[in-house]
């Protein structure tokens, strides 16, 4: 429905002139204390997913050499998911006041509890949040493997053409890879230059690789242990790219000559999944994606609290706000990747 990065760098908050709109929702924001941090509710939160790590790790030395690993690797992808949104929610400094406090709380959560760079993804995480939906700018909507606008499907060449015609049915599939692109991709970002941060965020990533590795081979004798490590890495790949995929894609392709302000460009690039505690936990919050856009440090557990709010002041502003159930908001981004993909070739790839 319509209606490796110094200590205490962080995904940076807007900055708007006064008496804009987005200045105007600020206010209201800030005077309903919903940016206000919640420590209870974060300390919570990570000793729950501490709790269900240690778990995963007695299960899977528990069960020993047996197929039933496989539904250890299932449960584990699921906990590195979950270690992934605390990573992001520490990234956009939601957890403690202290810069430095999120800082090593992320590093932790992302080099040695899941294997990638938080610096690359800082990074990476700050273009995209500036330029949301942004061919041109913002990582997520750049081609590459699949296409996101019609320009880029007549850029690329005749093989290309020909597989993009296809894209929206291998989307879900080529989630499966989305772990080893995410380690590729911090690799590549860690040994580009060999600064004191990205040598001390290598050595941690290395360190979560030698330790899972030696664990799972030492446990289970070869065969098993690489069946567990591909469903662990893929549904993991999975699950990930699936929390994300409803929250831009489909939605309208701004750039720099377009006029939108920063509420608009936010709130009309964004689409939320509609709330269900459910929902909520599975998703990490992103399902309240116009919320999470607009106040990126505002604490998970306060966005459905915001949600009233923005959507009213969208309403009153004539901004439209969309809001769909999950399923839909997969069908409208797999329409438009088939869309896309099926614009016809230019001239000269014809």
């Amino acid at each position: 429905m319509r209606s490796a990065v110094p200590a205490g760098r962080r995904i940076p908050e807007a900055v708007v002139p006064q008496g804009t709109a987005y200045s105007e929702l600020s206010r209201r924001i800030k005077q309903a204390g919903l940016l206000d941090r919640r420590p209870g509710d974060y300390t919570g939160r990570i000793a729950a997913t501490v709790v269900a790590c240690a778990a995963g790790v007695a299960g899977f030395l528990l069960v020993g050499d047996s197929w039933w690993q496989t539904a250890v690797a299932v449960y584990f992808a699921v906990i590195s998911t979950q270690l992934g949104f605390l990573g992001h929610d520490a990234g956009h400094r939601q957890i403690f006041r202290s810069g430095r406090a999120n800082y090593i709380l992320g590093v932790v959560l992302a080099n040695i509890g899941v294997g990638f760079s938080y610096g690359w993804w800082v990074d990476k995480h700050n273009r995209h949040h500036a330029h949301p939906n942004d061919e041109e700018r913002a990582p997520d909507v750049g081609a590459g493997v699949l296409v996101f606008t019609t320009g880029q499907a007549g850029a690329s060449g005749p093989v290309g053409h020909f597989f993009h015609r296809y894209q929206a049915w291998g989307f879900f599939p080529l989630l499966l890879l989305e772990a080893l692109n995410l380690r590729v991709a911090s690799v590549r970002y860690l040994i580009k230059d060999r600064t004191r941060s990205r040598l001390r965020e290598g050595l941690m990533m290395g360190l979560h690789v030698g330790v899972y590795l030696a664990g799972v081979f030492l446990v289970l004798p070869p065969v098993k242990a690489l069946v567990f490590i591909a469903i662990h890495q893929g549904l993991f790949g999975l699950y990930l790219g699936c929390s994300f995929a409803p929250n831009h894609k489909g939605m309208p392709q701004l750039d720099a000559r377009d006029s939108a302000d920063y509420l608009r460009r936010q709130v009309l690039t964004s689409r939320n999944v509609r709330a269900h505690w459910l929902t909520d936990l599975a998703l990490g919050g992103l399902n309240y994606q116009i919320e999470h856009h607009l106040f990126p440090s505002m604490p998970r557990g306060n966005l459905r609290h915001a949600q009233r709010i923005i959507r009213e002041f969208c309403g009153a502003h004539g901004v439209s706000y969309l809001e769909t159930g999950l399923i839909a908001s997969y069908i409208q981004a797999l329409r438009h990747l088939d869309t896309v993909g099926r614009s016809p070739a230019t001239p000269a790839e014809a």
